[in-house]
């Protein structure tokens, strides 16, 4: 009897022999048209024309699968790895898939342990056998297996970075964290690879991380120099090295790394914050206010941020950048009637935007809710555009309201404010005697 390949292959063109991806080209077509039928015997005749191709055997193998034929299956992976057993995705592909299957049956997971064994004396030092087998050793709690292979990927330094990094994972799972000797080792090994790679990201982080945690910023901070000499373009290190360098108290050298990162690119936040944070340890606010402001126009904050540094700028006279952040504050915080009344007030406050101001005021007061309570600075403020609009009852109401807001201890603040409700009248000849009482009251809380 004629086997049902040998029958399949017949029946379809003499082509699918010699051009099996034409064929599975074909199988592809046949199956965007709904003809599962046809594209299955062309996808199964590619791949017996092509039978190493492994994207082929996968997709055969899922089909087998979906039959609940897993035998089927694991005899497409096994003929795939013996066919081609010099390729090493050939080999964990076979091992992977009787792992990933056997879902921990004993027998598979023998056959899973030979294939990768077998594949280790033909890829000896391989980091993705090393890793399989590392696992498969640790669920065993073979802990002298695990010694071993972690021997064999160590045993020629310098380590290639996907070797240093896994030797690293594997020395916190074997050595205790007080053995100095253990400690000793990955320090060399870490040290050369750097050295031999000195432009690889990841590896320059967890060289630079071990260091740290084992107190010892001199090394993490010479681990990233180095990086930073080979790669000037990783920012994002750099600036890792600047925090460093002003954790182990290089505050010059520190602030010179995070100032250089900031002139390459203005919108790294972190670098930002550290300086903010920085600057205010020094006290010296009006170098971190920048900073600070930069950090909430790039990452956002909530509104509470937001007001607190508008508070600085402004109490600093520095109205304009208080009402550039707030802009940005009310972008993303629309509806925060906080916002828009601090937004208001530097408005009128920066000559570039007063005339814009009673229009943000009466936005303003269209969000506070009406049970909130009055806020002296935005009645004060408010009034203060109305009185530019001639709008001047409006503005005495305001002052007024803005008189009975203030906290008894804000005497400074409220003599201002009587003194200029007072003014006003005067202004206009009109309460001469109200105004006159105004003035005394504001001087007996705030003598001048």
């Amino acid at each position: 009897m004629m086997r049902p390949f040998a029958l399949l292959l017949l029946s379809l063109p003499a082509f699918a022999q010699e051009s099996p991806r034409l064929e599975f080209a074909r199988g592809l077509l046949d199956q965007s048209r709904g003809r599962k039928d046809s594209a299955a015997q062309r996808f199964e005749a590619a791949r017996l024309a092509d039978p190493t191709a492994m994207p082929l055997v996968e997709r055969a193998a899922r089909t087998k699968l979906a039959d609940g034929n897993l035998a089927g299956a694991v005899t497409l992976y096994r003929d795939l790895a013996s066919a081609l057993p010099e390729r090493l995705s050939a080999q964990l592909l076979y091992a992977d898939f009787l792992r990933d299957e056997g879902g921990g049956d004993g027998l598979a997971e023998r056959m899973a342990g030979e294939a990768l064994e077998n594949a280790l004396h033909r890829f000896p030092g391989s980091p993705a056998i090393l890793s399989r087998l590392f696992r498969s050793s640790e669920a065993r709690s073979d802990r002298k297996r695990s010694l071993s292979l972690f021997e064999s990927l160590v045993e020629t330094p310098p380590l290639d970075p996907a070797a240093m990094l896994m030797a690293a994972d594997w020395a916190r799972v074997l050595f205790p964290a007080d053995d100095n000797a253990a400690r000793n080792r990955l320090d060399a090994l870490f040290k050369s690879s750097v050295e031999a790679h000195p432009r690889h990201q990841e590896l320059a982080r967890t060289a630079s991380e071990h260091f740290r945690k084992t107190k010892r910023l001199g090394e993490a901070i010479a681990i990233l120099q180095t990086h930073a000499t080979a790669t000037p373009s990783d920012l994002e290190l750099r600036t890792r090295l600047g925090i460093l360098q002003l954790s182990a108290d290089q505050t010059a050298a520190g602030e010179a790394t995070l100032k250089e990162v900031i002139a390459i690119d203005s919108r790294r936040a972190l670098a930002h914050e550290s300086l903010a944070k920085l600057y205010r340890q020094q006290q010296k606010p009006e170098l971190a206010r920048p900073h600070a402001d930069a950090v909430l126009k790039i990452r956002g904050g909530d509104p509470a941020e937001f007001i607190t540094l508008a508070d600085e700028w402004i109490a600093a006279e520095q109205a304009k950048p208080a009402r550039i952040l707030l802009e940005k504050a009310i972008y993303d915080h629309p509806t925060d009637p906080t916002i828009a009344a601090k937004l208001a007030i530097a408005s009128r406050r920066d000559p570039e935007t007063r005339g814009q101001s009673s229009r943000l005021f009466r936005e303003a007061e269209a969000l506070i809710p009406a049970d909130a309570k009055p806020d002296p600075a935005f009645l004060s403020e408010s009034a203060e555009a109305l009185i530019d609009e001639q709008r001047l009852p409006a503005a005495e109401e305001r002052l007024r309201k803005a008189i009975k807001a203030f906290p008894p201890d804000a005497k400074k603040e409220t003599a201002l404010t009587l003194r200029r409700l007072a003014g006003l009248w005067e202004s206009q000849g009109k309460n001469a005697d109200a105004a006159s009482a105004l003035r005394k009251r504001a001087d007996a809380m705030d003598p001048k």
